[in-house]
């Protein structure tokens, strides 16, 4: 099959998680960053790209609220379709995948809505890695040690650091690639243990290899309290970098 074909270009971004880590009555995606939902920044950077349409996988309990609040009072003409995700992140990736079936799309990009600090030269790579090799992630160098535990906490090993970088998001890749890798993924219950990322699932699914594209420290994913601090602080130094 070939994956490269040109054609229309999507992004799935995901707003669906819960946030438990977060310790707030208000989901992550929806908390105020700088006076907007979070969830608006990363629509933003793709309602300004040259990405053609945009899905937005959410809560079932929260469609009528992302497509009043979020998708139609800022103005995300992009926007195509808001859709109910479900219990696991690669259910929401998949229910996403799903509603751009049949729509001629060659590429997507799928973003987690909780890292607000996506720029448009990441979408510009993302997108121009996905085209040149059909899979590719976001990611940066790791500037730590990493350790890896036995099962008592002792360090059994000491992986080299310059093998080792910390995945973001988006992940591009073909259309038809990603979507055959996720209907192998869903054909039998035992392949979808231990899922954490979509590279993961073409790279288990398929074999087709998965291209690292450099992107930013900036691109933190907002987990917990003190990541929103960090992403305030970060926000506004981009704002004001832009008015300089």
């Amino acid at each position: 099959m070939e994956y490269t074909q040109a054609g229309r270009t999507a992004a799935v971004v995901l707003a669906a998680g819960r946030g438990k880590r977060m310790k707030s009555s208000v989901q992550k995606q929806f908390l105020e960053l700088c006076g907007r939902p979070l969830i608006t920044y990363a629509l933003q950077q793709f309602e300004e790209s040259g990405v053609d349409q945009v899905v937005l996988v959410t809560g079932k309990e929260d469609l009528d609220y992302c497509r009043e609040h979020i998708v139609k009072e800022f103005g995300f003409h992009k926007v195509t379709a808001v859709v109910a995700g479900g219990k696991e992140r690669y259910h929401s990736v998949y229910e996403g995948l799903k509603a751009l079936a049949g729509q001629g799309i060659s590429h997507v990009l799928i973003h987690d809505g909780a890292r607000p600090l996506l720029t448009g030269r990441i979408i510009r790579d993302a997108l121009e890695g996905a085209r040149t090799y059909s899979a590719c992630v976001i990611a940066v160098p790791v500037k730590d040690t990493i350790k890896i535990a036995d099962e008592h906490l002792f360090a059994a090993e000491t992986p080299r650091r310059d093998r080792l970088w910390q995945i973001q998001t988006p992940q591009a890749f073909s259309y038809p690639l990603i979507m055959g890798a996720y209907e192998k993924l869903f054909s039998r219950e035992e392949y979808q243990t231990g899922v954490t990322d979509d590279a993961m699932v073409v790279e288990t699914m398929t074999e087709v290899p998965v291209r690292l594209i450099p992107g930013d420290y900036r691109n933190i994913k907002v987990t917990t309290p003190e990541d929103m601090i960090l992403a305030e602080a970060f926000l506004r130094a981009f704002q004001q970098a832009e008015k300089a």
